[in-house]
C-alpha cells in the first residue's frame, strides 16, 4: 500500500473524528464556556455550514494548483482550525475553530478521493 494512501486514511480518519466527537462531550463543553446545550449545539451546525460552503469555495479556488499541494494546504487549515478550539478561552473562538476547521472537510474528501483512486490498481 502507497504511503500516500496511508496518510489520506489518517487525515480521513481526523476529518470524521472531528465532526462527529462534538456531539459526545456537548454539555461538557456547554458547562466548561458556560453556555446552554442548545447554545453548543451551534459548534455542530456551524461546522456543517463550514462544510457547506467550504467545499465548493475551496474545490474551485484549488482547480490551479497541485492536488498534492491542495491537500497539503487542506490539512494545515484544518489543523489551524482545531488548534484554535483546543486554546480557545471564550465559546465565539471555538465555533470560530470549527468553522475554520470545517472548510477542509469536503475539498480534501472531494480531492483525496480521486488521489486515492490514483494511487491504486
Amino acid at each position: 500500500m502507497p504511503l500516500a494512501l496511508l496518510a489520506l486514511a489518517i487525515g480521513a480518519f481526523g476529518i470524521g473524528t472531528t465532526e462527529f466527537v462534538i456531539m459526545g462531550v456537548l454539555p461538557e463543553v456547554a458547562d466548561d464556556f458556560g453556555v446552554s446545550i442548545p447554545t453548543a449545539g451551534w459548534l455542530v451546525s456551524g461546522y456543517a455550514l463550514g462544510v457547506v460552503f467550504g467545499a465548493p469555495l475551496l474545490t474551485v479556488l484549488g482547480t490551479k494548483v497541485s492536488r498534492k499541494k491542495m491537500l497539503m494546504f487542506l490539512m494545515a487549515l484544518f489543523v489551524a482550525g482545531n488548534a484554535l478550539s483546543a486554546l480557545a478561552p471564550a465559546f465565539g473562538l471555538m465555533l470560530a475553530g470549527r468553522i475554520v476547521a470545517s472548510l477542509a472537510h469536503g475539498a480534501f474528501f472531494g480531492i483525496g478521493s480521486v488521489v486515492a483512486a490514483d494511487l491504486v490498481a
